[in-house]
């Protein structure tokens, strides 16, 4: 038995991961805008004792290129979807127990918006909110927001830094027990343990303190999505788990230790931050089924789909370039770097054309595949977990809700014969579900340590 065990969290694509999935006949037409399919998704995950659910989400119609494309065919089975918060707060009064995390952007959002939603979700939920933290990487973002352009990558992270140190400070605009509420005396709250923020820095001006008590995780957990090297450094300094792609065990491990081995010089330990790659599982009860399954989603690819998906991710515009043909040299990418390395790399090492490069990631997107029985399965995640890969994974259930729920029917109750994954909840919150530290007022903190010395 096993004394750590996995973090896992379902990923929530309203179809699912594989960028064909809406054409399977069992995957629900509706199922992008449908509360109902996204209700049934967060109760199977709710019952198999999921750490949370994982919202994916962009504020624009992607497209490889952000001036056309709009055509191509099943682009909206990617494309729209309901807006997070709203669907997480509708989602957190149905459930009970199961984290609700959002991926929000620090590019097109106001830091005392966000913390203001996380806030009131955290409340909502009583204490199940995260936040994935994302700086946005796709151009047609920026053309829905009064830009051009995407901002620099570099920019966008320096930003990024300075919009979580904003929100970390509103949130801590009230101490833990601020709000006294003495009907008796007439007295609301304490006016020692109210914080004014007036923060004044290179991007924001804000002033304070936020309206919303200080929620019952103190701050959402800390999600960060990104691979590149400003990316691993933010989520060194402040992420409590980050969500990462990668291909092979090696590539894994050296991630891993790199972001690992960064936290002391911000004085956290190692399990401060809970590494969680994705994987994408296609599960059969032979190897054969699993095989044919995956067969079944390939088929359904529609080439111009492919290059789309393909182009949006490495970055450039390949819909004019020999399907059949090598990857052609690309210059560096102002849109997600470490997506576009690892594509790079893939293509490269296995003398990938084009084509075969958008079929190996049309399912998993660049994130680890593995087709197979629930033992083969259960085995490679076990071995990533036990030789230093991963803390756990976020789960890209290739259909929904089908995918999904196979996996929780065959791949979690043979984690759990291994030990590697929970029987129950032990706890409430999203923070205690992962092991994660409470975080403590600072100002609250301040006043201890002077009281000490």
């Amino acid at each position: 038995m096993s004394k750590r065990q996995l973090a896992l969290n379902a990923f929530i694509l309203p179809t699912g991961h594989h960028i064909a999935a809406w054409r399977r006949a069992d995957v629900p037409e509706h199922a992008n805008h449908d509360f109902g399919e996204y209700l049934r998704v967060a109760r199977a995950a709710e019952a198999a004792k999921f750490d949370a659910l994982f919202v994916s989400d962009s504020v624009a119609v992607n497209t490889a290129n952000s001036g056309s494309g709009l055509e191509e065919l099943a682009l909206t089975a990617r494309g729209t979807r309901l807006e997070p918060f709203t669907l997480l707060a509708a989602l957190a009064a149905v459930t009970e127990r199961i984290g609700l995390i959002a991926t929000v952007s620090t590019t097109y959002n106001e830091p005392y918006h966000l913390a203001r939603k996380f806030a009131s979700l955290d409340w909502i939920s009583r204490g199940r909110a995260g936040w994935n933290l994302v700086t946005s990487s796709a151009p047609a973002e920026a053309l829905n927001f009064n830009q051009s352009e995407l901002p620099d990558h570099g920019e966008r992270y320096r930003r990024a830094e300075e919009f979580l140190d904003v929100a970390q400070g509103l949130w801590d605009s009230w101490e833990d027990d601020a709000f006294v509420r003495d009907k008796a005396s007439g007295q609301f709250f304490d006016p020692a343990k109210l914080h004014v923020l007036d923060h004044q820095g290179e991007h924001y001006r804000v002033r304070g303190p936020l309206n919303v008590a200080r929620s019952p995780q103190g701050y959402p957990v800390l999600v960060q999505a990104g691979s590149s090297e400003p990316g691993r450094e933010i989520a060194a300094r402040s992420a409590e788990a980050i969500f990462t792609a990668h291909q092979t065990l090696e590539s894994a491990q050296a991630f891993y230790a790199d972001v690992k081995g960064r936290l002391a010089k911000y004085g956290r330990t190692p399990e401060a931050l809970k590494i969680l790659p994705g994987i994408f599982p296609v599960v059969g009860r032979s190897e054969a089924e699993a095989q044919a399954k995956y067969r079944e989603l390939q088929e359904l690819i529609d080439p111009r789909v492919g290059v789309n998906l393909l182009s949006a991710l490495i970055g450039s515009d390949l819909s004019g370039f020999d399907l059949d043909g090598p990857l052609p040299e690309l210059a560096a990418t102002n849109q997600n770097k470490s997506r576009q390395a690892l594509l790079l790399e893939l293509a490269h090492r296995e003398n990938l054309t084009i084509r075969e490069l958008y079929l190996r990631i049309a399912g998993a997107r660049g994130h680890w595949t593995v087709v197979g029985t629930p033992v083969q399965i259960a085995d490679q995640i076990q071995r990533w977990f036990e030789q230093g890969a991963a803390d756990g994974f976020n789960v890209l259930a290739p259909w929904l809700p089908g995918g999904l729920e196979e996996f929780i029917e065959l791949v979690v109750p043979e984690l759990r014969r291994r030990g590697l994954f929970r029987e129950e909840y032990s706890g409430s919150t999203l923070r205690e579900h992962l092991g994660l530290a409470h975080p403590e007022n600072r100002h609250a903190a301040g006043r201890d340590r002077r009281a000490a010395s």
